[in-house]
């Protein structure tokens, strides 16, 4: 089992939020949720769901900006 680790985008849209994997997008990396909290949980599944496709077509494709976490990691917010 690998981990893999990606920033996303999240913005006010109307009455919802609109959350994003910038380096995921073209492969439909892109969830909406009612809440900031709804996005962030919808767009975890929704990656989670194309890093599994990708891995099933062989795992050549997976975008160089998505980062295979398998070595212990620091993620520092600033």
């Amino acid at each position: 089992m690998k981990s893999y680790t990606f920033p996303i985008e999240i913005e006010p849209d109307e009455d919802r939020w609109f959350a994003r994997v910038p380096e995921l997008e073209a492969q439909g990396a892109a969830a909406w949720g009612v809440t900031k909290e709804e996005a962030i949980r919808n767009i975890q599944e929704v990656a989670q769901m194309v890093i599994e496709s990708l891995l099933e077509d062989g795992g050549d494709s997976i975008p160089v900006g998505v980062i295979d976490a398998n070595r212990a990691t620091v993620i520092v917010t600033v």
